[in-house]
């Protein structure tokens, strides 16, 4: 089978460019010390699949679509009576992104859909783990240009994880930083 020869642009965008800029930012002296992206975990929780068990599935349709994989249905482990939860109740919908799909994931979130969000002021410089890792909210799905608004009739929230190989959440940041977020001052 021949070798696929496509490229993802943020991934040419960090082998050619920011390898570089963080080798003499941080002084790394191996190449492979320098943090890259591992991967991406979407996660959408669905509240209301309590009531309606297909309001799970048609959320893991649109993170599939959003995401360009296979989305996962998520179900409860244990059963939590105040909630209403029984034990394997659909809840929510996940997918996890790596190489060539998490990179084109995230030039669609930079570029396209964080523009779009609602009096977007930039993103919380502060959302990271202490281990390198970078968590944010997205209150509507609907600003991926994958899904239909007119075929939408509700809109969920979804979480996006960045998972780094950084040390530390500084040089995740500047590495996220020459990824282009759009980080608050």
């Amino acid at each position: 089978m021949a070798e696929a020869t496509y490229k993802p642009r943020l991934r040419s965008l960090y082998d050619e460019v920011i390898k570089t800029q963080m080798r003499e930012e941080f002084g790394y002296k191996n190449p492979y010390e320098v943090p890259r992206i591992d991967k991406i975990v979407l996660n959408m929780g669905i509240g209301e699949s309590t009531a309606d068990s297909k309001k799970a599935q048609i959320a893991a349709d649109d993170l599939t679509m959003i995401a360009g994989q296979k989305a996962v249905v998520t179900r409860a482990r244990t059963s939590i009576a105040s909630f209403k939860v029984r034990e394997n109740m659909p809840l929510g919908a996940k997918v996890t992104l790596r190489k060539a799909q998490m990179y084109e994931f995230l030039d669609r979130l930079i570029t396209i859909a964080l523009p779009r969000v609602r009096d977007f002021r930039g993103l919380n410089p502060k959302s990271f783990d202490g281990r390198g890792n970078y968590a944010l909210g997205i209150k509507e799905h609907i600003v991926f240009p994958e899904i239909n608004y007119d075929k939408v009739d509700q809109i969920w929230g979804m979480d996006v994880v960045v998972c780094t190989t950084a040390n530390s959440d500084d040089e995740a940041r500047a590495l996220l930083r020459h990824f282009n977020f759009p980080f608050r001052k």
